[in-house]
């Protein structure tokens, strides 16, 4: 029993002992950069990028669209740019359907429209484009089959969006007052036919940005990139009477969001790239 305690206090001194110089010791890697050596593929450099997108969420237009993203980063995470695109629009299915069953001519009191009166108060979506910041918070290198190595990274972007409206209405007579005025002289009497209308889904619209996107480097100077892009606006693409009060009014409008997926191929100024320490 002597021997056993004499043991464990030699122990306990030892490691006593040891103590300080224990507490001395510090992580080699403390205050050492997350990545040496890592290439700065988008910092102080001009993106340039042709590029295309289509709407993947509307009703009756689809827009399909070509353009071209100016963008320039101020560091490796932050940017300002611009996207501009002008586009044509296209019957979706839905909307394919619903021309296909509607009449040439109705009679008076049937509130189902033309098809004439259908098609001129649809909008499409000719031009649009926004203004934005953009982070971009992660990067790094996909590997496929440890043979074929790729630099990434993720953006998001956030800013004002503009939007210029068209449509083809009308090709027949309009009520000069929808809703009526009373006040007129003399009073105009609301016709309770919103068909023939005249369209204010037309024309310039502000709104909100929100964007996110992937650049996939093919080299140091040229990147695939692929986006989400969401532009909210108000808007009523139908032209015709949303809220069922008989008559089209700036009411029938609503804040919407015209979601975009698309692609373009990014070109970096200047060809040159820093790396770090």
């Amino acid at each position: 029993m002597h021997r056993i305690a004499t043991t464990c206090a030699a122990l306990l001194a030892s490691l006593l002992a040891a103590s300080p110089a224990g507490a001395d010791r510090k992580n080699p890697l403390e205050g050492q950069p997350a990545v040496r050596h890592r290439l700065l593929l988008v910092k102080q450099r001009f993106e340039f990028a042709p590029a295309f997108e289509s709407s993947v969420n509307a009703d009756f237009q689809h827009t399909f669209s070509g353009g071209l993203k100016l963008e320039y980063h101020l560091t490796d995470m932050f940017s300002i740019g611009a996207v501009g695109f002008y586009g044509k629009g296209f019957n979706t299915k839905l909307n394919s359907r619903i021309v296909d069953d509607l009449p040439d001519t109705t009679d008076e009191g049937d509130p189902t429209p033309t098809r004439a009166e259908w098609e001129e108060h649809l909008n499409e979506i000719q031009v649009h484009g926004a203004a934005y910041l953009t982070v971009t918070p992660w990067y790094g290198k996909l590997a496929a089959f440890s043979k074929f190595f790729v630099n990434f990274d993720f953006y998001f972007s956030g800013g004002v969006a503009l939007a210029k409206l068209n449509n083809t209405c009308c090709s027949f007579d309009t009520d000069p007052a929808p809703g009526g005025d009373l006040e007129a002289d003399p009073p105009i009497f609301p016709d309770d036919d919103p068909n023939d209308d005249q369209a204010i889904n037309d024309g310039t619209r502000v709104g909100a940005y929100l964007g996110g996107g992937i650049h996939l480097f093919l080299s140091n100077w040229m990147a695939l990139d692929l986006t989400v892009r969401s532009y909210l606006f108000s808007d009523n693409p139908s032209g015709l009477d949303f809220n069922a009060d008989r008559a089209v009014t700036d009411d029938d409008n609503r804040f919407l969001n015209h979601l975009f997926m698309g692609v373009g191929l990014s070109f970096f100024l200047p060809a040159s790239i820093e790396r770090t320490p």
